[in-house]
């Protein structure tokens, strides 16, 4: 199972899913950066914790305008797992 992990400004967890994913899970992880528009042939998507956009109201809310986004979204519709 190829795991793209999102990685936004802020965000802390990223390296925690890559490490759990590809050192102890043994499956190929590799980071998608939010600019980027590409979820290079990822299986699933992992949106990990921290605070994107750093420690602000509704966060969250900033980081969906990211480019990457659509293409997640794209993703789930057709029925791709994304977790976070």
């Amino acid at each position: 199972v190829r795991f793209g992990i999102l990685v936004f400004p802020g965000t802390w967890s990223d390296t925690d899913c890559h490490h759990a994913l590809g050192s102890i899970v043994e499956q190929e992880a590799y980071y998608i950066w939010h600019k980027d528009t590409d979820l290079l042939s990822a299986d699933c998507i992992v949106i990990p914790g921290g605070f994107s956009y750093g420690d602000y109201l509704r966060c969250g809310a900033i980081a969906r305008f990211s480019p990457i986004m659509d293409s997640v979204r794209e993703f789930a519709s057709k029925g791709g797992l994304v977790i976070g």
